[in-house]
């Protein structure tokens, strides 16, 4: 879901558990990517998830690895997804808004190209630009810190090729 991808799995009954590595397979290799902690020991029905954010178009398998506290460990089934690529230009409105001090802003790049992502204030003045690079197609996502900014209106622009979009952003302090 717009270059996340969500895992989440359940457990009917836990002994001796410390956590699940999680890991993703991606060019032939297994790399664990994060830890989820596990719940020691009970019979009670616990529910886990965990968000790989910012993954690119391609295939991808991931598998779990349970570890206990005593060292001994299971791995899961693996589980395949295939991440497609966005069939449009887009830029996202920023969460929160408004926001104080950080913000996130995400996009998604449907062919590869030159991506430019400025911040303007309220009188068009360029405060900063956060991307100035090539990007393959994908979806995108970075913060925004403006600890060192005004209160105030501020305006987010993206250009890609021939695509322009522009939107508004409080900050509030």
């Amino acid at each position: 879901s717009n270059g996340n991808v969500t895992l989440n799995w359940s457990t009917s009954t836990e002994t001796n558990n410390q956590g699940f590595e999680i890991e993703r397979k991606s060019n032939d290799n297994w790399e664990q990517i994060g830890f989820v902690p596990g719940s020691g020991t009970t019979t009670e029905l616990r529910s886990y998830s965990y968000i790989d954010e910012n993954i690119f178009s391609g295939n991808f398998s991931y598998r779990l690895k349970q570890l206990d506290y005593n060292g001994q460990y299971e791995y899961s089934d693996v589980i395949e997804i295939e991440v497609g690529t966005p069939n449009e230009y887009a830029l996202q409105q920023n969460y929160p808004n408004p926001f104080n001090p950080t913000t996130t802003i995400s996009y998604s790049i449907k062919e590869k190209g030159l991506v430019t992502l400025k911040v303007f204030d309220i009188l068009g003045k360029e405060i900063v630009t956060l991307v100035n690079e090539e990007q393959n197609s994908g979806f995108y996502s970075l913060e925004f810190k403006a600890s060192n900014f005004a209160s105030g209106i501020y305006f987010y622009t993206m250009m890609v090729g021939d695509f322009v979009s522009t939107k508004k952003m409080i900050l509030l302090k």
